[in-house]
């Protein structure tokens, strides 16, 4: 039933697509008719949103791949400039956090590393259908342009972040981990403190001894749960990590891992001198950076998936 239910959902929208263009060709044909030249502004309306909704459900289509209806992880990590990038790494988890919530997707932070402004490392489990297959284009280097409110003498600074993205796998996938492949340490879990915090090691890291693959979990009260989370995240890693061996693309692999600095960004999001998000692989651009920030990113989103269709 799960597998059955974005299906049907895909289903549904496309059939009152036809349905809404049925009902414009049938309006047209009834003004035609009676030469009534007052419906064109309403058949125009019909046909505006018609396309819109169009151009929507196509971008459902181009996500195609083997985990692409599946959730994900999301992992950002701070890079070069200090407060200031710890500060947009937080700026961008609060980005995709809007994004998620619009979308009514469930989300759970799996591990954080708090700053004294916004966060050094934070992943975040979502939840929800075709999260992977819009999210999958994120990864990379993000860059920011602003004047830094860490600066008392206001001068322009350039942080940067990066974004990996990996999907949520489920059981029908299998991923081998050998236990001698494996290193597993247990710490305490960091937060504001208390009793459970203070006396227990809960919080459990696993890393990958063949790839150096590190996740960690210090989500739940139980070192059990929190093992079986980083088993679940470790599994997906993997899962991604041979896919892109297998399709010979390992440059594009691991985006966390390049050099977080200039020269290997993705993104920019400026705020100062002027205003403007701009996507260098798409070319796609916006000034209104706010909206960005509040989460309004399908447009990057809809112009990679475009740019990834094989002509």
């Amino acid at each position: 039933m799960e597998e059955l239910k974005p299906l049907k959902k895909r289903h549904d929208s496309w059939k009152a697509l036809v349905d809404g263009a049925d009902d414009a060709q049938a309006l047209l044909e009834l003004a035609v008719e009676a030469g009534d030249e007052g419906q064109a502004g309403e058949i125009e309306d019909a046909l505006r949103s018609l396309r819109e909704q169009f151009e929507k459900l196509n971008v459902f289509e181009l996500m195609s791949g083997e985990v692409d209806a599946n959730g994900c992880f999301l992992s950002i990590h701070a890079g070069a400039g200090g407060t200031e990038a710890c500060d947009w790494a937080g700026m961008l988890y609060r980005m995709y956090l809007r994004w998620a919530e619009r979308r009514g997707f469930d989300i759970e932070v799996e591990d954080m590393l708090e700053a004294e402004a916004g966060v050094k490392s934070v992943t975040v489990k979502i939840s929800g259908s075709f999260v992977y297959g819009s999210l999958k284009g994120e990864s990379g280097v993000h860059r920011l342009v602003r004047i830094s409110p860490f600066d008392a003498n206001a001068r322009r600074h350039t942080s940067f972040a990066s974004v990996y993205v990996f999907p949520v796998l489920d059981d029908s996938i299998e991923v081998e981990i050998r236990p001698e492949d494996l290193r597993v340490d247990t710490y305490r879990s960091g937060g504001a403190g208390g009793q459970h915090i203070n006396k227990t090691d809960s919080a459990v890291r696993f890393t990958h001894l063949p790839t150096g693959i590190v996740v960690a979990c210090q989500s739940e009260r139980s070192q059990t749960m929190n093992r079986a989370t980083c088993m679940s995240m470790l599994r997906a890693r993997l899962y991604e990590y041979y896919r892109q061996e297998k399709n010979k693309e390992n440059e594009k692999f691991a985006a966390e891992k390049r050099d977080i600095s200039f020269g290997s960004q993705i993104r920019s999001y400026v705020f100062q001198p002027y205003t403007l998000v701009k996507d260098y692989r798409t070319k796609a651009e916006t000034g209104n950076i706010q909206a960005v920030m509040d989460g309004a990113i399908d447009m990057f989103i809809e112009e990679y998936l475009k740019s990834q269709v094989k002509v």
